[in-house]
């Protein structure tokens, strides 16, 4: 097979038989499974590898023949009527859910050497994303639970894409921490196989420099989570249990699951297919905009365009402006951040087709303008949002689009990176991150009713960011915007030096003034009432240098730690009704 693919060179420092032969059977076991973790094998890669690697020599645009034009959606306004009765449906949808996250990459773009969902979401609490997310995901399994009546005991399947890079840290995070109060059999782990790397235009395949036994492999991107999904037999078993979501996610959104309950609401009512959550874009900022194409020859799709492609194609299409913003100030095109809803019946009959195979790029990059010779070896990759773009026009794709502030802060820039975005652009750091939390929080409190101060603006790792009260709660109190309004009653009013951890179900601020650091815990059986004055020293924020490696390196990345000088912390460890009236 390989010499039928143009491979000889593969071959052409083999010595006569009897010499290296483990080496070279260990060569064949590395083809072996290069041949089966790739949908057609082998030949089908080096297929498609020439194919794109010429369109890319000839600079071939992608998108030649295709118009493009706004696609359909629903944009969201946090807390209104429809925004409740939307995260209402989806809640009471989620028990037919199924979730995906997409975690195969480590956190060295950061500044962190661990695996990227072992990070702390913040560091008030210092619980990590994957916590964060399963904790979530069992609060939306209980909260769905119990709006069907015949005593529903539905668990929400949780599956994790990992890597060779991160498969091992992410099972050892899962069992060190009892799987973060998850049954063991509702997560499921799918590796990621890397693919061979291409050391030219012929795709001919590239050997690694330090071993002329062993092809080079590269990471071939998220969009193999869908192949491994088909090929796991999850997805059917899935819908023999009448299942009928899969939610699709990254590994650092702090914000995320604000965001899930809603836009699972709009699939649901809508019916959609495929529905892309968004955020409202600037014309023209660093963020895919989520596009309808139309080709001359009838073909639609509706499927996200980089920004720095969509510019030119509007131009190209009769749009003299290109990317520019309409009357609310955003670009028409709203931002694709990356977490897709698919409806799995549908999904399936699609996966039957393609196998699970996603359509791939390649980004060689040339030694020089001949476009002969690359500067390192390449490989094809793909993208988990590409999936719609073999979908029949029959499909129904749509869009939800929230609030920024609400349901994106990916943490995906190291702070010297960060430092460098230009003034008004989101860092995407550990820094904007965590404070993108407590914005969000303040905010939803605030549209609740409570007085929450004004942020002061500090700069921490050169990166100037408003610094809200730090309150942070755990999924099972305020899951909902639903939630967070039952459980404020009177007047609450949190001063901007204080920090708030709620961990617990029935914890109720009855008109709550607090200057300082409150941390109330309580089992789920209590019913906790706080009221009256909390004042202390409280917890200030001190300053870190990312340089000063005394620091541990999540503290480093986000450029501050909290000196806990003061706090009020109380604990309700007994069922009943319980009260803080300080």
């Amino acid at each position: 097979m390989l010499l039928n693919e143009g491979q000889m060179h593969l071959f052409e420092h083999w010595p006569e038989p009897g010499v290296d032969d483990d080496k070279k059977k260990s060569f064949f076991d590395q083809v072996r499974r290069l041949n089966s973790s790739y949908p057609g094998g082998l030949v089908s890669y080096i297929q498609n590898a020439r194919k794109l690697l010429a369109d890319s020599k000839a600079g071939k645009n992608p998108y030649d023949g295709f118009t493009p034009s706004v696609p359909s959606g629903e944009v969201l306004t946090f807390g209104d009527d429809n925004f409740v009765s939307l995260e209402a449906a989806g809640v009471k949808e989620a028990r037919n859910a199924a979730f995906v996250l997409v975690a195969g990459g480590l956190g060295e773009r950061l500044g962190y050497k661990g695996i990227k969902v072992a990070l702390p979401r913040e560091t008030t609490t210092g619980k990590c994303f994957l916590q964060h997310y399963i904790e979530s995901i069992l609060s939306l399994q209980e909260a769905s639970c119990k709006m069907v009546d015949d005593g529903c005991h539905t668990k929400i399947p949780f599956v994790i894409m990992t890597s060779d890079d991160t498969n091992a840290l992410t099972i050892q995070l899962l069992e060190s921490n009892s799987y973060f109060g998850m049954e063991p059999s509702q997560v499921k782990i799918l590796k990621q196989e890397k693919v061979a790397c291409l050391a030219d235009n012929d795709a001919r395949l590239a050997l690694d420099p330090n071993d002329k036994y062993r092809i080079q492999t590269k990471p071939h991107g998220h969009g193999d989570v869908h192949s491994l999904l088909y090929s796991s037999g999850l997805l059917e078993q899935w819908k023999s249990e009448g299942r009928k979501w899969v939610l699709f996610f990254q590994d650092t959104n702090g914000l995320l699951f604000n965001a899930i309950p809603s836009a699972l609401g709009v699939s649901a009512i809508k019916g959609y297919n495929v529905n892309s959550l968004a955020v409202p874009r600037k014309a023209k900022e660093a963020i895919g905009g989520i596009t309808k194409l139309t080709h001359v020859d009838g073909r639609t799709m509706v499927i996200n365009v980089e920004y720095n492609q969509l510019d030119p194609l509007l131009r190209a299409t009769g749009h003299p402006d290109g990317d520019a913003n309409c009357e609310t100030g955003y670009s028409p095109y709203p931002g694709n951040i990356n977490q897709l809803i698919l409806e799995l019946g549908p999904y399936i009959e699609e996966l039957k087709k393609t196998h699970g195979a996603i359509s791939e790029f390649v980004n060689p990059k040339y030694t020089d303008s001949t476009k002969m010779t690359f500067k390192s070896s390449t490989r094809l990759e793909c993208m988990m949002q590409d999936y719609p773009k073999t979908l029949p026009p029959s499909a129904k794709v749509g869009f939800t689009v929230m609030d920024t502030w609400l349901a994106y802060a990916p943490v995906k820039n190291n702070p010297e990176d960060a430092a460098k975005v230009p003034k008004g652009n989101p860092y995407h750091s550990a820094t904007s991150g965590e404070m993108a939390i407590y914005r969000a929080n303040s905010l939803i409190l605030r549209k609740a009713g409570a007085q929450i101060a004004d942020p002061v603006v500090d700069t921490f790792n050169g990166q100037e960011v408003e610094v809200w009260p730090r309150i942070t709660w755990s999924p099972r109190w305020g899951l909902i915007f639903r939630n967070v309004k039952e459980k404020l009653r009177g007047d609450s009013s949190i001063s901007q030096r204080s920090a708030l951890a709620i961990n617990g179900r029935n914890i109720f601020l009855e008109g709550l003034s607090l200057d300082g650091t409150l941390i109330v815990n309580s089992v789920d059986e209590a019913e906790v009432k706080i009221t009256g004055h909390v004042q202390n020293k409280g917890w200030t924020i001190q300053h870190v240098d990312y340089k000063d490696t005394s620091e541990k390196e999540e503290i480093r990345i986000r450029g501050f730690k909290f000196e806990k000088v003061e706090q009020l912390e109380v604990n309700y460890t007994e069922p009943g009704k319980h009260s803080l009236s300080a």
